[in-house]
Order: structure tokens, then sequence, then C-alpha cells
């Protein structure tokens, strides 16, 4: 049995320290997919602990059918659903930049390579930030899909159980989205999807 499956179950009945190694093996893949949606750590960190919460109050609900990380980022993915449309309703303007929205790893990723040029750098950098902030863009099914996929790498399959759809409908999102990106990246527009 999945060792993921085997701990749900001991959560399930009634040995609570079981999701703490649930957090300690899935805490920071979860964050790091919420925060490739989101684009702001302490959401991210905020919205991960909320995973948790749920899967702790619907343990009851779990069923072994399949992989636990598919019920985990479905849940992640809904409540970043729900949190782009909560920002919605209630924007807000910040008067400074906000530091928290880097991540310790983009950090690390911004140190040049010896093996390539300042120009190059900057150029990569530049790419780099443009499609995160167009994966941003993109609606939720497709940047699910893309996140899911290409960060995650989960199957069409996961992604299908996660998204609710077909194998072949998360084929024709990734090609959507891919497309979607290309444009906008060779064409250098925002226009909507």
């Amino acid at each position: 049995m999945d060792n993921d499956i085997e701990t749900m179950l001991r959560l399930q009945g009634g040995e609570d320290n079981a999701l703490n190694e649930l957090m300690s093996r899935w805490q920071q893949p979860l964050v790091n997919f919420i925060f490739r949606y989101l684009g702001n750590a302490n959401d991210a960190l905020d919205l991960a602990q909320d995973t948790f919460v749920r899967i702790f109050e619907k343990r009851e609900r779990y069923r072994p059918t399949g992989k636990f990380s598919t019920w985990l980022f479905a849940i992640a993915a809904n409540l970043c659903r729900n949190h782009i449309g909560w920002r919605r309703r209630h924007p807000t303007v910040s008067l400074h930049r906000d530091k928290d929205t880097e991540s310790p790893r983009e950090l690390v990723e911004s140190i040049p390579s010896p093996a390539k040029s300042p120009a190059e750098n900057v150029i990569v950098s530049e790419l780099a930030s443009a499609v995160k902030n167009l994966i941003q863009e993109l609606p939720h099914d497709l940047r699910t899909a893309i996140l899911l996929f290409e960060y995650e790498d989960m199957s069409y399959e996961q992604i299908a159980v996660i998204l609710g759809c077909s194998v072949k409908a998360v084929e024709t999102r990734l090609y959507r989205a891919r497309n979607i990106l290309r444009r906008r990246i060779v064409g250098g527009t925002h226009e909507s999807s």
C-alpha cells in the first residue's frame, strides 16, 4: 500500500499525528505549486496550511481509490481558485514592493551562472519573469494544468482527476495554455484567452 494512503488511513483512524507526517512530506511541493499559481509567498504558505486543515476536516471522506497527491492538489487548486476570486472582489494596493513575493529559491535562481554572460543572464531572467507573469494570467483550468504538468511532474491522468475532466481535456488544456503563452511571448501581447 502507498505510504501516503497508509498515513491517511491512520489519520482517519484517529491518529492525529499522522497529519504531521503528511505535512512533512507534502508541504514544500504544495507551497511551490501554490506560489507558482498565486505569485505570493505569504499567500502560498497560508493556503498550504489551509489545505492541510481541509485534509484534517475531511479525513472521514477520504477514499484510497487513487493517489493521495491527486486529492491533495485538487484541494489546493480549489483553494487557489477561490482565493483568486476573493482577491478580485477585495483588491488591495501595495505602497511598497513586497519582499515576501520572492521565494528563497527565486533569489538563488537569480544569481548569475558563471557559464553565461551578464547579457544572457538578463535575457533568461526577463523571459522567466515574463513566463511566470503570463502563467498567472491564464484561466484557472489552463493555469492549473500547466503548473501541475510542468512543475509538479503529474501525469495527464492525475491532472484529469484534479480538474474533474477527461485525459483528452487535459491534453487540450495544455495545448491551449502553451499556445497562449507562446503567442503572448512572441507577440508581447496580453490579450484575453
